[in-house]
């Protein structure tokens, strides 16, 4: 049974939120570029040479000096002393040249029939990168195109964070989704199912290794709900019971120095509790910086209760951010949802045609 009773006081969100996140990011590995794709880098990622570091042509074409062909058209065919050497696209160009005409810029009879700019065609010493370039920041998730770069520019290895989090399922299939989500954070993730029974549960929370715990189900009020009552026997439940609609019955704690996160089982309340504490939580221990707010213009108003931290689910359409809704919504709604919007306690909600910061999904 739960050891808090549905009408005690609610923590309210920032408190929740701020004791939750009082743990520091987990320590930094050294990882190969591209296995280190989808972590949080550590460390700024600074190109150690020039790309290319050599003129290089941009396409396939015939290698000039651009003042030996000034003015060549049809009418005005230019011919030189020796044909132009053709070059492949990513060729170094050949000494005396530093243009590429198109294909077509040489005759049947190999004179020249088109003038180009001088340097159109190639690529200059450090125009993709230059030696000293930022190209991606401590704090940034490394994506695709960033290790493109920086495996262009020298750079082999990365210093990132990627924190392990196991995620404990208590009867509910929201679990699995709640594991996705951890894992397009791009940390490891790691997952065990429990009974409903506070001994399974308080059994299944002793991750070894895990840097933090979630735990999906069992966060209610009723009397085949334990997680909150398993969290307090195996460590120390610090809140059950947060003022955010929908996830009344979230909750948190630490066994030892791990933070764990309890997460109502029904979508629409797992996915908010994900949003307003799991989130924060992943970018705090892996060291990630805030990510830039997107805006929209509602469509139609949002209504929330003061004194209450609400969720509700949006989706965007042509004529702006429409809301699906917040608590107690079905999952053929949810799937709809494309982000959600985080009316503070203080706002009894927005009005249609505000501009809002939407949270993606």
């Amino acid at each position: 049974m739960s050891i808090r009773s549905a009408t005690s006081a609610s923590m309210p969100l920032d408190e929740a939120v701020a004791r939750l996140l009082a743990v520091s990011p987990v320590a930094t590995i050294l990882v190969p570029v591209r296995d280190g794709i989808g972590f949080v880098l550590a460390e700024d990622g600074v190109a150690l040479t020039d790309r290319p570091v050599e003129p290089r042509a941009r396409r396939d074409g015939w290698a000039v000096a651009a003042g030996d062909v000034t003015g060549a058209s049809p009418y005005a065919p230019v011919s030189l002393r020796r044909p132009p050497p053709w070059v492949e696209d990513g060729d170094a160009l050949p000494p005396g040249t530093d243009t590429v005409l198109m294909p077509d810029a040489v005759g049947a009879d190999g004179d020249i029939v088109a003038d180009a700019a001088q340097g159109e065609g190639i690529s200059r010493v450090g125009q993709e990168v230059a030696r000293g370039d930022v190209l991606a920041r401590a704090g940034e998730r490394l994506t695709p195109l960033r290790a493109l770069a920086l495996l262009g520019a020298g750079i082999e290895t990365v210093v990132a964070r990627r924190p392990h989090i196991h995620v404990v399922g208590i009867g509910h299939g929201s679990a699995s989704a709640v594991a996705d989500w951890v894992a397009a954070a791009g940390v490891r993730v790691t997952s065990s199912d429990s009974e409903r029974d506070a001994g399974a549960i308080a059994a299944a929370l002793r991750v070894d290794g895990a840097d933090a715990v979630f735990v999906v189900g069992g966060t209610g009020f009723g009397r085949a709900d334990h997680s909150a009552e398993a969290l307090a026997r195996t460590g120390r439940l610090d809140g059950h019971g947060i003022a955010l609609h929908p996830g009344e019955s979230a909750g948190f704690g630490r066994i030892a120095a791990v933070p764990v996160l309890l997460l109502p089982g029904r979508p629409d309340a797992a996915l908010a509790t994900f949003l307003a504490l799991g989130r924060p939580l992943l970018a705090r221990l892996s060291g990630a910086s805030p990510p830039e707010g997107v805006k929209g213009h509602l469509t139609r108003k949002i209504a929330s209760t003061v004194g209450m931290s609400e969720i509700v689910f949006v989706r965007r359409t042509r004529e702006g951010v429409e809301p699906i809704g917040g608590g107690d919504l079905p999952l053929r709604r949810l799937i709809l949802a494309e982000g959600a919007v985080l009316v503070p306690p203080e706002r009894e909600g927005y009005p249609e045609g505000e501009w809002i910061e939407i949270v993606p999904l």
